[in-house]
């Protein structure tokens, strides 16, 4: 057995941990065992890429098997790592339609978790984007799914957290680029409310996202930093960088976190001090457009290695919820006025408007999401059961691939398609034999 966490390092579960070395491996591998899930990198957060009784590594099924240039379409096996992916293309020109706030992820995960980036109120979660998967059902046979073929198995597969079956392989079509840079234009938010309004303003920006100063107070309660861009074109890089690579290269070097910091590390102190002079340095580049590479835009802590150990050996949880339009202002204003009562920091706090999502269990709907990381403690799972309640109470809910605490209550609530995913998981014969930690915590 080994014991296995999520990003978050908490909680952990022991498991039988095995793997796939090729796709023609899954079927009988899937077929022979109960309690199992499929796992990527490991960067779910929480405990949906643990098995209840068993664990499929997926990192070995790592070949890109086609790829057209005039399309764009691309075919890759579900253990391909993002990562290589954009190592691989962009400086051929070419960019995924959807990424999330890491690159060290596998197509899989990308899929069962419908990730979502700083593009969703524009082109939706990669999933929209998926065109046909290979999928291996708890029988041991294997499916091909598309939005015209095997239909709802498709739509219960986006999102699905891996409960449908294990994916095999996935073809998307990547974007053009001319550049490897984004021409970034940074406005800046004296509180919540202008917060949402600055997204709102910028909803016509291919990528937008807001970091929040979760610890500033009364009238600055909720003030942020925006940060919409687009690709540059040949032409920007001309004309701000003369002379600059047209596709600069991902960062190699990382600065790691060798240690697990002590929890004073992160107290109301240290992290108010990181966020005001994170602000400050925000408002001096605010203004005009500037040029990012396309690597720290996109995954500003990859460039730290192990970061997660920042919040001690107790770990820490990834709190991210959606809140409709129509409630966002008042349920968002309230989550944090009750986080900076507590006292409870947070130094990543991100905010982003979200459009809707097709898959039956798919995070994003119209609204705002706010993420925040907290270390684990009583006081913080106590404060997040109440947070719970007010997310609920809005009409909204909570995001699987981060979950490491909700209650089956709180998860009902937000999700109104369960039970027809549960009818499938049945008519599969999925609902006892793909088991996570999570499904089996939250019963779905």
């Amino acid at each position: 057995m080994t014991e296995l966490s999520g990003w978050g390092r908490y909680p952990r579960h022991e498991t039988e941990l095995i793997s796939a070395g090729t796709p023609a491996a899954i079927p009988s591998l899937l077929a022979e065992r109960t309690g199992l899930i499929a796992r990527g990198r490991g960067r779910a957060y929480g405990d949906a890429a643990i098995g209840d009784q068993t664990t499929l590594g997926s990192c070995q099924l790592n070949r890109m098997r086609s790829f057209d240039p005039v399309s764009g379409r691309l075919t890759v096996e579900a253990g391909v790592q993002l990562a290589d992916i954009l190592a691989v293309f962009v400086p051929r020109g070419f960019f995924p339609p959807v990424v999330p706030g890491t690159k060290f992820v596998t197509v899989g995960g990308m899929i069962a978790a419908d990730v979502h980036g700083k593009n969703h109120h524009r082109v939706g979660g990669f999933g929209n984007h998926v065109e046909e998967m290979t999928l291996a059902l708890p029988s041991g046979e294997t499916v091909v799914c598309s939005r015209s073929r095997n239909t709802e198995l498709f739509e219960a597969t986006v999102g699905g957290m891996g409960l449908t079956g294990v994916i095999v392989e996935a073809t998307f079509c990547l974007r053009p680029i001319e550049t490897g840079w984004m021409r970034q234009h940074t406005v800046v938010a004296g509180n919540l409310d202008e917060a949402i309004s600055a997204l709102s303003a910028s909803a016509s920006a291919s990528y937008s996202v807001a970091w929040i100063d979760c610890l500033a107070l009364g009238p600055s309660l909720g003030r942020s930093l925006i940060y919409a861009a687009e690709h540059a074109s040949v032409r920007h890089v001309e004309s701000l960088r003369p002379g600059a690579e047209l596709f600069p290269s991902s960062r190699r070097g990382r600065v790691s976190v060798p240690i697990d910091l002590p929890p004073f590390a992160l107290g109301r102190v240290s992290v108010s001090a990181f966020n005001e002079l994170y602000f400050r340095a925000g408002v001096i580049t605010s203004g005009y457009p500037f040029l990012v590479p396309w690597d720290p835009y996109f995954f500003p802590l990859d460039g730290i290695g192990d970061w997660n150990r920042i919040y001690g050996r107790r770990g820490f949880v990834q709190y991210q919820c959606v809140i409709p339009i129509s409630a966002a202002r008042s349920t968002l204003g309230e989550i944090l006025e009750r986080i900076t009562r507590v006292g409870t920091g947070s130094f990543l706090a991100v905010l982003k408007q979200l459009g809707p999502s097709s898959g039956l269990l798919s995070f994003p709907r119209e609204g705002y999401t706010l993420a925040l990381d907290l270390p684990v403690s009583r006081d913080v799972l106590q404060l997040l059961n109440e947070l719970d309640e007010i997310v609920v109470a809005a009409g909204g809910r909570l995001y699987l691939a981060k979950d490491a605490r909700q209650s089956p209550e709180t998860f009902m609530a937000g999700y109104p398609h369960l039970a027809r995913f549960q009818d499938l998981r049945r008519a599969l014969g999925a609902d006892g034999h793909l088991v996570s930690k999570l499904s089996a915590r939250l019963n779905i």
